[in-house]
């Protein structure tokens, strides 16, 4: 019997799939490490919502770089959770919710004038819900005197059904605590004031106040939402339960997202696409220019999730049966050659941190005529394609079920990116 595999760098033909003993024991440890990141990500959020709390209640610079600091050390656990899109429809789907972008920030709250006003995609793109108690949203009068998170979630986010509408999530927080980055491809991020969140005379932007509570049930909403996906992978919980249904289908599960998130997602839409385009609003987080860490922390993602082991935010390890071992058991070639890529890859990306993290920033970087920068981000990119065609040399060695990487035309159809 032959299988087909059809993935954004081609089809080829599967093998009958042998038999592995361990496949519900590397599924067990999927599940585990999932529940890890999400519990990681959840205890960051709370802290970042305890400084989002200190910095409402008395608003100072020193408390605005607390919350600043605790956004950053957020994104850590969670961007190691983004392999875990694609394959889990439960993931995929509630991930909107947290971690959209990009955002039309004029959305949420006021924006610098070059910025322009409402566009035929985005009626709604200087909405500015901070500075209005009451708007007209698709035909319908939304009273938000009170910002609260059933708000943001019910009436705000993806308004009118544009995607650039974000109201929600660690990137909303971000410009709600950074605000615009107006420096183009020069050095510096946002640089929001800490008056922005002050009282009485000494407010800047307007509505203090409501600033304060946009940060604060979006943060709040942040958090419930992370609650609600760590029970969804505690025992008996629906994504630990879809995942273990079916052995082969969970397998190809984890597959299909180390494949779509190293190849379409991060390497095409997140890195190559910025490249084409030289422009730093296709940063992730180009409000904190902390794109550097986010990249590099999905790549980490990918890689222990196919070692099966996970480093918590305590020190603390989370380890057990790998899906590495199932591959290495069919051909350990495949597994070597892998393993292999995923640190060449990891390493790539941590070359691009470091620099970052020197002062060569990631928009500086998307640069046009910047070589040395696009060097950096292309030998990132590069080793993403190239760990992915590892990844189907793992596929075709387990002969799992059909499986479809997301692609991006920035690697599949460079032209329709300008037409």
């Amino acid at each position: 019997m032959k299988l087909k595999l059809t993935t954004a760098l081609g089809t080829v033909l599967l093998a009958a799939a042998p038999a592995f003993a361990d496949k519900a024991a590397v599924l067990d440890n999927y599940a585990d490490i999932a529940l890890a990141k999400y519990t990681d990500s959840l205890t960051t959020a709370q802290m970042l919502l305890a400084s989002v709390n200190t910095l409402t209640d008395a608003p100072s610079a020193e408390a605005l770089q607390a919350a600043k600091d605790a956004w950053l050390a957020a994104r850590v656990p969670y961007q190691q959770t983004e392999v875990y899109r694609f394959g889990n429809a439960i993931v995929d789907d509630w991930e909107g919710k947290v971690n959209a972008w990009p955002l039309d920030e004029g959305l949420i709250d006021y924006v610098d004038a070059a910025y322009g006003g409402a566009t035929d995609e985005n009626e709604y793109a200087v909405l500015n819900v901070v500075a209005n108690a009451s708007f007209t949203l698709s035909g319908d009068t939304i009273d938000a005197s009170d910002i609260t998170p059933d708000l943001l979630e019910g009436s705000l986010h993806e308004a009118d059904g544009v995607e650039s509408n974000v109201a929600t999530g660690y990137h909303a927080v971000e410009f709600l605590l950074w605000g615009q980055d107006l420096n183009g491809h020069g050095a510096g991020a946002g640089n929001r004031p800490w008056t922005d969140y002050a009282s009485g005379d000494a407010c800047t932007g307007g509505h203090c106040d409501r600033r304060g509570d946009y940060l604060t049930a979006a943060t709040e909403l942040l958090v419930s939402d992370l609650e609600w996906m760590v029970a969804q992978w505690q025992d008996g919980g629906d994504a630990r339960a879809q995942l273990t249904a079916d052995e082969n289908a969970g397998i190809s599960t984890i597959l299909t997202g180390m494949g779509s998130l190293s190849y379409g997602e991060t390497a095409g839409e997140r890195m190559r696409l910025g490249v084409m385009l030289n422009d730093p609003e296709e940063e992730h987080s180009c409000f904190a220019d902390n794109t550097h860490n986010d990249h590099f922390y999905n790549a980490v993602g990918i890689r222990n999730v196919y070692l099966g082991s996970y480093t918590r935010i305590d020190g603390s390890i989370v380890s057990g049966e790998s899906l590495a071992s199932l591959v290495a058991a069919a051909d350990a070639g495949v597994d070597a050659e892998l393993q292999a890529k995923l640190d060449a890859a990891v390493l790539e990306m941590l070359e691009m941190k470091i620099a970052a993290e020197s002062g060569f920033s990631y928009d500086s970087m998307l640069e046009r005529g910047n070589a040395a920068g696009e060097a950096l981000i292309m030998g990132a990119v590069n080793a993403l394609v190239d760990q992915t065609r590892s990844i189907e040399r793992a596929v075709v060695a387990l002969g799992v079920d059909q499986i479809e990487f997301e692609g991006s035309d920035s690697l599949d159809n460079p032209d329709a990116v300008f037409q």
